[in-house]
């Protein structure tokens, strides 16, 4: 670990030698750099516990920076006192995430700045397949160049998501996927030929994970767990501070964890699974039965919040199934905050009230009275935003230091 760094330099016509004092500052610099594409502004304190260097060696790199324009600094607050947010601004890069869902598809374009410049949603009908997902998202990633005045040079890639698991050793879209129609294909290589980009994809549940320590309120958590409730139910999980991908990229499938042994089949195979109880696929069964037409998502909240007792008995026990689920998890890893994300995040406490009872009833109680619930704050464009965070951390920083 370096953590130290010094003023000197080399000599006049001499390279910095690796062990060389300039070389030592000059990758702290790159470590505090890459911190801040990674994770978004932060305060110097912050900085300096994520990157391990001392709080005088992260000042010195971060007065530096700024005398050169490479990041701004905003006045805040930190543990009541007053401090300074850092955020970088070093460059005009901008990244493309794209969120692919069962019937919508949202394009979001970014700059190293964790500024968003441009953004649409629009709809995807039921059971597309990927030809057409991936055209429409070249298309409207083009109109939103055009309309933003966006040169494609400064594109450096794309981040996409899609709700279901990606095998990282093929690139290809397998079973188990809520967008059946895609099982089989390779995505990194449909996707990078209709772009003309670099490609990163992720599972959107993964992609969630990370926006919530890039653009959420969790910068400084180094171990959480998102889950998205939706059709489908996925979990991105941070460990120490990174994506946790396993050995093959297929993570966090607890939408397929048995709750109960006599429940439904699930479209798994299996028999009582998570999703069976507490998607929102089961949810708007349930509450549709009786209806001349079905309800959504929106339903949901909007019944939920009007205090419709239907609607807060299915949340009640699918919270209660999602809790005991995280219970599971909470127990292998001892997150310090469980994130619930998805379209009916916007409930707070009618949503979490459920899934903390079923987590402190199924988890071993130091770890479930010490773990932090909460429901993100990034709304809809989540998974986007992490595709966007996935870019720049593959992307190396092009400011020579």
């Amino acid at each position: 670990m370096f953590d130290d760094e010094t003023t000197a330099r080399p000599k006049a016509g001499r390279s910095a030698n690796p062990g060389s004092q300039s070389a030592l500052r000059m990758r702290n610099q790159l470590r505090v750099t890459d911190q801040l594409l990674r994770g978004g502004p932060a305060t110097q304190a912050e900085l300096s516990r994520m990157t391990g260097l001392s709080t005088a060696t992260v000042s010195n790199i971060v007065k530096s920076m700024h005398t050169a324009g490479l990041v701004s600094l905003t006045p805040t607050t930190s543990s009541g006192r007053r401090a300074h947010s850092v955020r970088y601004v070093g460059d005009s890069s901008i990244a493309a995430g794209i969120d692919f869902g069962r019937s919508h598809l949202r394009v979001v374009l970014a700059n190293r700045s964790h500024q968003v410049v441009a953004e649409r949603e629009i709809p995807l009908p039921l059971g597309h397949d990927a030809t057409v997902g991936i055209a429409a998202a070249a298309k409207l990633l083009e109109v939103l160049l055009a309309e933003n005045g966006i040169s494609r040079s400064n594109l450096i890639g794309a981040g996409a998501g899609i709700p279901g698991p990606i095998d990282r050793r093929t690139g290809k879209v397998i079973q188990g996927a809520i967008l059946p129609e895609w099982v089989g294909i390779n995505l990194h290589e449909r996707l990078k030929s209709a772009l003309n980009l670099p490609v990163f994809i992720e599972n959107d549940a993964n992609l969630g994970a990370l926006a919530q320590i890039s653009w959420g309120a969790f910068a400084a958590v180094p171990n959480l767990v998102f889950v998205k409730i939706g059709t489908g139910i996925g979990a991105g999980l941070i460990v120490n501070g990174a994506l946790y991908s396993g050995s093959i990229g297929v993570t966090g499938e607890i939408g397929h964890l048995t709750i109960t042994e006599a429940g439904l089949i699930c479209r798994c195979g299996n028999r009582g699974c998570l999703e069976t109880i507490a998607s929102t696929a089961t949810m708007i069964q349930l509450l549709s039965r009786d209806r001349s037409q079905p309800i959504d998502a929106e339903d949901i909240v909007r019944q939920a919040k009007s205090g419709d007792p239907t609607t807060l008995r299915v949340l009640e026990d699918a919270g209660t199934a999602v809790g005991r689920a995280l219970a599971t998890i909470s127990n292998l890893m001892s997150p310090d905050v469980i994130v619930i994300g998805g379209p009916l995040a916007t409930l707070g406490e009618l949503l979490l009230t459920p899934v903390r009872r079923g987590l402190l009833r199924h988890a071993v109680p130091v770890v479930g009275e010490n773990t932090t619930l909460a429901t993100s704050s990034l709304g809809p464009r989540s998974e986007a935003l992490g595709a966007v965070s996935l870019v720049f951390q593959h992307e190396p920083s092009q400011q020579t230091l």
